[in-house]
């Protein structure tokens, strides 16, 4: 059997025509690229070889869980143990637009006030 393979290796390494043929084959069977290609090409290739980005689970959990950590320190906040300056300057806007008589009136309130 070993001298079997000893011929099939040495047949492939040939520069035949059938072996050229049979070389290709192979690499189609073993799902390698069929025709020598350029590094440029090589690199589709493998780009397309690996796995998928939106299997892998160091893609997808990468993100933080931006919902949670957002009530979380509303909930601080509230509490003073965490201070979020840009609500403070949002609070201290607002504040002042009602010192100076410029209350923001929404439209669907005054519709439910008058029916």
């Amino acid at each position: 059997m070993a001298t079997n393979y000893a011929q099939y290796s040495q047949l492939i390494k040939a520069s035949t025509n059938y072996a050229r043929r049979m070389q290709r084959l192979s690499n189609r069977i073993f799902s390698e690229v069929a025709i020598p290609t350029n590094p440029k090409s090589m690199k589709v290739v493998k780009m397309f070889s690996e796995r998928p980005l939106h299997t892998n689970e160091d893609i997808i959990h990468y993100y933080p869980r931006h919902i949670e950590t957002h009530s979380l320190m509303l909930k601080l906040r509230e509490y003073g143990l965490f201070r979020d300056e840009h609500q403070d300057f949002k609070d201290e806007m607002k504040r002042l637009r009602e010192l100076r008589g410029k209350v923001k009136v929404w439209r669907r309130k005054l519709d439910q006030k008058s029916e």
